[in-house]
């Protein structure tokens, strides 16, 4: 699964982030899996469309799903 996770820019924690990704992949019935930054390179920065912006407010996070998160 490839997927990124925006978050607000006062986030610095990775292990904050990483949380997050765990939760997504449990929501996918994938817990347990690894997870991994391998290729991020945390650059990703731009304003959230009001979509994300919404789910930043209400849980802390958003998942902008890319290959195979089906």
């Amino acid at each position: 699964m490839h997927f990124d996770i925006p978050v607000p820019d006062n986030i610095g924690a990775t292990d904050t982030v990483f949380s997050y990704g765990r939760q997504y992949l449990a929501s996918k019935g994938q817990d347990g899996q690894p997870l991994s930054a391998r290729e991020c390179r945390f650059c990703h920065i731009e304003q959230g469309t009001p979509d994300m912006i919404a789910s930043i407010e209400a849980q802390g996070y958003h998942i902008i799903e890319m290959q195979g998160c089906n």
